[in-house]
């Protein structure tokens, strides 16, 4: 079966085409944009109608895409960002209505269990790092947390002021007992490219974070794999320096499967569309 899975994060909107066979999945296609549909949701508690208009965009795209790689089922989830709005439920009803997708809201634990199914079995003592735009999903075996502290948020709520915004992030970190660390999210894929590994050390990341510090716009977008993180991968790398120092590690390496992988074998669970039915949106997305 080809399914198709979208995940509405508060920074990126990302899309996911695999095969399944056997319970496993066989990636077709992958694409990451960022869309910041949680810009000014900290302060607000609303979903703004230009991040809004980014995603449809980028949604409108997606389903022209799923479409031509034949994907018989899609399911969109939505996170932190839209789980904070007030108007969370009714924008993720009319994306349902407008591109026919499945949708699924997800509190922070079923974040982090869709996170870990796609994930797959973990190492005994590994801790699943996921820092995405308004929360950071922290995994380890019999253990999960999601805690409010996320790129967006942080950039939004501190700036440049990284002394506020460790301590911030400290006064919410958990104690847990791990020997090593896995990074499904954006920022661990930044760090990874920068450093031209997949493992990145905390010394590592302790430079980069100090050059984002001092290089320009320019510079930054210049070297990074998704150029438009720039404006919030300072305090997503400050997030994840915080984090390896309060656990006590020294590095992290960076996952080829995150949450998108959960979501693909979630949707080809969904129920079969009924045959001859236009499904929702049919008329209205493209």
């Amino acid at each position: 079966m080809r399914v198709a899975a979208v995940d509405l994060g508060t920074n990126t909107t990302r899309l996911l085409v695999a095969d399944v066979v056997d319970g496993a999945l066989a990636e077709v296609h992958r694409e990451t944009r960022i869309t910041r549909l949680g810009e000014g949701v900290d302060a607000r508690r609303r979903l703004l109608p230009v991040p809004i208009a980014r995603v449809r965009n980028t949604l409108t795209d997606y389903r022209r895409e799923l479409e031509s790689l034949a994907a018989e089922r899609t399911l969109a989830v939505a996170t932190s960002a839209v789980r904070d709005a007030e108007n969370g439920e009714a924008f993720l009803g009319e994306v349902e209505w407008s591109y026919g997708f499945a949708t699924r809201l997800l509190s922070g634990d079923e974040e982090a269990a869709m996170t870990l199914r796609g994930v797959g079995p973990l190492e005994p003592g590994t801790v699943v790092v996921d820092i995405g735009g308004g929360s950071t999903e922290l995994i380890s075996d019999g253990f999960r947390t999601s805690m409010d502290i996320g790129s967006v948020r942080l950039t939004e709520r501190f700036g440049i002021h990284q002394g506020a915004a460790a301590a911030y992030i400290r006064a919410q970190l958990p104690d847990l007992h791990v020997t090593h660390a896995l990074g499904v999210d954006g920022t661990t894929a930044e760090l990874a490219g920068l450093a031209g590994s997949a493992t990145v050390t905390l010394a590592a990341i302790d430079d980069t974070l100090e050059w984002l510090s001092v290089s320009t716009e320019e510079e930054r977008r210049a070297r990074l794999i998704e150029p438009d993180r720039s404006e919030v991968l300072a305090a997503g790398v400050l997030i994840l320096r915080e984090t390896l120092r309060h656990l006590g590690l020294d590095a992290i390496t960076a996952s080829l499967r995150d949450l998108l992988n959960g979501a693909a074998l979630e949707a080809a669970a969904l129920p079969e569309p009924a045959e001859g039915e236009a499904p929702p949106g049919a008329y209205t997305c493209c």
